[in-house]
């Protein structure tokens, strides 16, 4: 079983992801974390030296190895799937969770995540929560189009997300 989460930033993927492999006893893959530590930076640091052109090609490296593995649950970085070649690739033999959370949620989130200033670098130019109305309003229609299901991370904490996430496949 291949299980993909998918979704904005803070929305819970890599915490999930984590309890979700353990709960399945399957591995578990956050690409962002697999890049980083190929790369030996944060993804801040990549997209301040190299821009975030390298970053998303390292990141279609990324997603091309781990999606061809058989089994797992493979945590993405928020704009990983806006590119087609990365969304077919996960979506195929795949259960896609879209984990997704209000703006108001997001931004609390991101405020609270010591790691956020030090490692996640701006996407765009404008105030941080212009910048998360603009980008969720792009990248739903694709997180939409891609899931399987569907689960709102402002409503469940980390457990009871692992345990809806479990109760949907196994009723799928």
């Amino acid at each position: 079983m291949k299980i993909v989460l998918i979704g904005y930033r803070c929305t819970g993927k890599s915490s999930i992801g984590k309890k979700l492999a353990q709960a399945l006893a399957l591995p578990f893959y956050d690409t962002d974390a697999l890049i980083e530590a190929a790369a030996g930076m944060t993804i801040r640091e990549m997209v301040d030296l190299e821009g975030w052109p390298c970053f998303r090609q390292r990141e279609r490296e990324c997603i091309q190895r781990v999606a061809s593995s058989s089994d797992g649950v493979i945590a993405t970085g928020g704009g990983a799937v806006m590119n087609p070649d990365n969304a077919a690739a996960l979506k195929d033999k795949s259960v896609v969770v879209w984990l997704m959370a209000d703006v108001d949620t997001i931004l609390a989130r991101l405020a609270d995540d010591a790691a956020t200033k030090d490692q996640r670098p701006p996407l765009s130019d404008a105030d941080v929560r212009r910048e998360t109305e603009k980008i969720l309003e792009e990248r739903t229609p694709v997180y939409r189009r891609l899931a399987d299901t569907i689960i709102d991370t402002a409503v469940y904490g980390v457990d009871k997300a692992v345990e809806e996430i479990c109760g949907r496949i196994k009723n799928a």
